[in-house]
């Protein structure tokens, strides 16, 4: 295998598309560091492992020798990004995009490499741009595309307002890639109208046409909706070590693999080939392969001691049922009337809803300190401290505090 296609294996390695793969091939056959481009609105400083697929494949391009740019939103954030709203999205206030941008790099250097990370906000050249070219800017582009999009095009035949300046997002988006001189730019699926409009106004600039390369949205704990922080199907890689651990081991063996093509930076797809066929094969325990996955999300974003402590304490909780681990503690705020089992459980993120607390009760699959939960009506008053368990793998250490 030549180099050029080792380098195309890992750069396609888990992504949904390249427009074009011939172009990607010819431009890494050029020998020189190319520019990668992703960008990030600043509109949530706290991110999740839904967020670093895009930030994972980057990487990839550093280990590969490539300079990656790390554009930061700050203009557009004042816009708002119209993708997948079925609505007018409200613009960001300027304190909010500077409060938010500050987190970023101590998140985002969890994974990139700092030294080959190049931070730019795209203010650098909106803030310069007069209003005369922002209008020649908008010219480059027609409404009758604009209204192609999926987006926009559910909201004009549903006849939802479109305000004007959403309209100039994908244009904005798409000339971050002009000043840039972006060679390649990385997106989620859901972005590619907006990367595509980079590749014509990088012609229309006499640029040679970026290249387009989208990444599937990642699926949350559930192994059914995209990860987000709404669902509560998420892991934050700011979360303790421990809560790290324990959520990736309650997700199911397939979602296990999908986690492993689209956020390992150990594994080579070769070696994740290999464990699936152990795991097939019975010479490796799904839950092994799994606590491997585990291991290296919490060393990433925590360290080697920290993964480690954590799988300890995940090992003593499941695998010798002891209940006195050191787990992070959170605060359950509690009515003066007390609370209850099924809201208790809800708000420690070990169910999603009363009812499902009463299937995991019907079941027998609910423990408080490690004794089966029978009376649902149960009343627990502000000062305690619970261990709160479903099932054999999802726990949580909760204190009860007045509300």
């Amino acid at each position: 295998m030549t180099d050029i296609q080792a380098a195309l294996d890992l750069i396609g390695r888990g992504a949904d598309e390249i427009i074009k793969r011939e172009d990607l091939e010819a431009r890494l056959k050029l020998g020189r560091p190319l520019r990668i481009k992703a960008g990030f609105d600043p509109t949530a400083p706290d991110l999740h492992l839904g967020h670093t697929v895009l930030l994972t494949k980057m990487r990839q391009f550093q280990d590969l020798g490539h300079q990656v740019i790390f554009l930061i939103g700050d203009f557009t954030g004042m816009i708002g990004d119209p993708t997948g709203k079925n609505v007018t999205r409200k613009p960001l206030l300027r304190e909010d995009i500077e409060a938010n941008a500050k987190t970023y790099a101590e998140q985002v250097f969890k994974i990139l490499d700092r030294e080959r990370t190049e931070v730019r906000f795209n203010s650098e050249w909106f803030g310069r741009m007069a209003a005369a070219d922002m209008i020649k800017l908008a010219a480059q582009h027609t409404v009758a595309r604009m209204l192609e999009r999926d987006d926009f095009s559910k909201r004009y035949a549903a006849q939802q307002s479109i305000a004007i300046h959403e309209f100039l997002y994908p244009l904005v988006q798409g000339y971050d890639s002009v000043a840039l001189e972006a060679d390649v730019e990385l997106g989620g699926t859901d972005q590619k109208f907006n990367l595509l409009m980079g590749r014509g106004l990088q012609e229309h600039y006499g640029q040679a046409p970026q290249i387009v390369l989208t990444m599937p949205l990642l699926e949350g704990l559930d192994g059914v909706a995209k990860m987000s922080k709404s669902l509560g199907n998420y892991i934050g890689i700011a979360e303790p070590a421990i809560d790290i651990v324990n959520k990736t081991m309650k997700i199911g063996d397939e979602l296990m693999w999908r986690w492993y093509e689209l956020l390992s930076l150990e594994r080579s797809s070769a070696d994740i080939a290999r464990m699936k066929a152990d795991v097939a094969g019975g010479q490796l325990h799904p839950r092994d392969a799994k606590l491997a996955l585990a291991r290296e999300l919490a060393t990433r974003f925590h360290d080697a001691a920290a993964a480690e402590r954590a799988i300890t304490q995940w090992t003593a909780l499941v695998r010798e049922q002891r209940v006195d681990v050191d787990l992070p503690l959170h605060d359950i705020a509690v009515p003066a009337e007390g609370i209850r089992v099924a809201p208790m459980f809800v708000a420690a993120k070990l169910a999603a809803s009363n009812s499902e607390v009463g299937r995991k009760m019907a079941e027998r699959a609910l423990r408080i300190d490690g004794a089966v939960v029978e009376d649902r009506e149960r009343v627990f008053a502000a000062g305690s401290e619970l261990l709160l368990q479903v099932g054999k793998r999802a726990f949580a250490r909760v204190r009860l505090v007045a509300g």
